[in-house]
């Protein structure tokens, strides 16, 4: 199983799509009413949610109107132009001394992951880090997201430390577990890879990317059966999906390996 082994080996930490904001409370209940119109407009409607959120930061609205456009920008899968505005409203809120600076410093880096640029969302995330600001887990998906980009540079150690810290703080996100697994099987730790996909399973039951990354650690360990009937699973249950696809193709290959 030689070639396909190099093709699990040579597979990373898919993507995962940019964290929700993290609501603003702020010091006036009109400026608190006018966040609260302009984020649930970004979600609902992003192109209305632009047009608004661009208004009101000519008013004036500072960083709070800069991070409402960048979920409007989001929303849109405008994956540089929401880097872009969650830095800005970073750079601003540093400026004024306001802690969510942080939050909006982890907004970017993740953006910049769905953008395929891990090297400036590693930049922004250890920003959000440096502080004590973020707490619980926020820090521990900040944590996660830098785990991503540091796979993405070749720092697998980095990756192994924030994986372990996300694991710690933000340990009911499936995401975290299927990641770390991805990884332990990539450093060739069996046992470790084994034990987070079981935690992974445990809280993503129907998620093919589970069973897609179960049947990559048993193809990693020798286990035919195992790997052919997981990605058989990860097809089953979600048959349109990338991970799906990433099965689809390990069985082609499995199938069009010489027989021992």
């Amino acid at each position: 199983m030689t070639a396909l082994y190099a093709l699990l080996l040579a597979q990373t930490i898919g993507p995962v799509a940019p964290t929700p904001a993290a609501p603003a409370t702020t010091s006036t209940n009109a400026t608190e009413a006018r966040y609260d119109r302009c984020v649930d407009l970004a979600t609902s409607d992003p192109n209305a949610g632009e047009a608004d959120a661009t208004q009101w930061r000519v008013a004036g609205g500072g960083y709070f109107a800069r991070q409402c456009l960048g979920i409007a920008f989001a929303n849109q899968r405008r994956w540089l132009a929401a880097a872009d505005e969650f830095a800005g409203a970073a750079q601003d809120a540093e400026v004024a001394h306001d802690s969510r600076a942080a939050h909006y410093w982890a907004q970017s880096g993740n953006a910049r992951l769905a953008q395929g640029d891990p090297a400036k969302a590693r930049s922004a995330l250890d920003a959000a880090l440096a502080t004590a600001t973020l707490t619980g887990l926020q820090r521990g998906e900040a944590s996660f997201d830098r785990a991503r980009a540091q796979v993405l540079l070749g720092d697998l150690d980095g990756a192994r430390a924030d994986l372990d810290r996300a694991q710690k703080l933000a340990g009911a996100d499936p995401l975290v577990w299927l990641a770390s697994a991805t990884l332990a099987r990539r450093t060739h730790d069996f046992s470790r890879a084994r034990a987070d996909v079981a935690h992974a399973f445990e809280l993503a039951r129907d998620d093919a990317s589970v069973m897609l990354e179960v049947g990559n650690i048993a193809a990693a360990t020798g286990d035919a059966d195992g790997a052919h009937g997981a990605w058989s699973e990860a097809v089953r249950l979600a048959p349109d999906s990338e991970a799906a696809a990433q099965a689809r193709a390990a069985l082609k290959q499995f199938e069009e390996q010489p027989k021992q």
